[in-house]
């Protein structure tokens, strides 16, 4: 009879798969992150603002307000680019924040969109030509994680100029609306701005960014509804601490009383930054890797009549190119023949009108002749009477 198997330990009875989300929290703790963050509006909404309150720092410095309108004539749209390194509890996260100043300040904003655009795909662009090189170490990535829009705190709705740039960057980047300096508006104005903003938004199929809900935590499930209903997010931002209850809270203080920052019951700043950084931020530059970059890189390929080396993509562009030659031949055939239809047709004009000359000449003649039959047939019959 064979003898019975040892028992087998608890602690040998584990091989350390277990440790790997270890393992992996350390090297991303160690490595930090990238975040990049656009914001696009008007001058004069708060962005510089928005971005110091957001991150407790002076990141932005704000511009002179004689200066801010200083180059009207020339109707540029900038990117300017601030970086920063920020550390929290031993982890660092390298910020880049973009700025375009210039954007919708002038009477005539036709295209003011499209160096945010180019900027945009430029990124993309150089982040696909360095995964091309051999070596791929340490890449200078701008790629663009989230990119947040003011809105005018009109209480109307959303400007033309608003719904065109819109449909630009939402196909190129995690666009999230924000509506600016919400302490000028009421609570119920607010709401009916945002019903307004939203069916907009829906009316002409402006894809926003719409974070995850569903989770196995309930509590993360509730959290995640509160915030993706409260877009488009309402923000007051302030740098100045004020007194409340005595305590000190960001905010703004008016004869009313006090606009809070942190307060959900007078905007949504509270929301966006949970959205921003707290409960979202790795959905955000994951969406960015795996959506809008896969999305411009297969576009490209596409364009350039590979898509990762498809021999039907290839078959049919070769086909569409070969059909646009013989196009482009038949056009021109088309045009000659015309061209030589109109020379004909000019010659047989110009024969026709010399053809109606000769003959109003000859008329001419004849009426003559006629004239002066008629004066000698009256000299005779005046001679016969005498």
């Amino acid at each position: 009879m064979a003898p019975a198997a040892a028992p087998v330990s608890a602690m040998t009875s584990t091989i350390g798969i277990a440790n790997l989300p270890n393992q992996r929290h350390k090297i991303v703790s160690r490595k930090g992150t990238n975040l990049t963050i656009m914001v696009v509006g008007e001058s004069g909404l708060g962005k510089s603002t928005f971005i110091n309150t957001l991150f407790t720092t002076l990141l932005r410095e704000y511009k002179k307000p004689e200066h801010r309108f200083a180059k009207q004539m020339e109707r540029t749209v900038q990117i300017d680019v601030v970086r920063a390194e920020i550390e929290e509890k031993g982890f660092n996260v390298r910020l880049t924040v973009i700025d375009t100043p210039g954007f919708g300040d002038y009477v005539n904003n036709e295209d003011c969109w499209v160096p945010i655009v180019e900027f945009l795909d430029e990124q993309h662009q150089a982040y696909m030509h360095h995964e091309s090189r051999a070596s791929r170490k340490s890449p200078d990535d701008l790629r663009v994680h989230v990119c947040l829009y003011f809105i005018n705190p009109s209480g109307h709705n959303l400007k033309p100029l608003d719904i065109e740039v819109m449909k630009h960057l939402s196909t190129r980047v995690n666009l999230i609306p924000v509506i600016a300096k919400a302490d000028t508006l009421t609570p119920a104005d607010i709401a009916a701005f945002k019903d307004r903003i939203r069916d907009c938004i829906s009316t002409h199929g402006i894809n926003v960014y719409s974070p995850p809900v569903h989770s196995e935590d309930e509590e993360a499930t509730r959290r995640n509804t509160s915030i993706l209903s409260a877009m488009p997010f309402s923000i007051i931002a302030s740098e100045t601490d004020v007194a409340v209850n005595g305590q000190k809270v960001r905010g703004r203080q008016y004869l009313w009383g006090v606009a809070e920052v942190e307060n959900e019951n007078h905007c949504d700043f509270k929301k966006l930054r949970n959205l921003l950084i707290r409960t979202h931020m790795h959905d955000l530059i994951s969406s960015t890797e795996e959506h809008h970059f896969e999305n411009f890189r297969a576009a490209k390929l596409t364009a350039e009549g590979r898509s990762d080396d498809d021999p039907a993509i290839r078959a049919r562009k070769g086909l569409e190119q070969k059909m646009r030659e013989e196009e482009e031949s038949l056009r021109k055939r088309f045009t000659e023949q015309v061209r030589m239809e109109e020379n004909r047709f000019r010659q047989w004009e110009q024969k026709l009108i010399a053809e109606r000359d000769r003959l109003n000449l000859d008329l001419e003649n004849q009426h003559k002749q006629v004239k002066a039959l008629e004066e000698e047939l009256e000299e005779l019959v005046a001679q016969r009477k005498k």
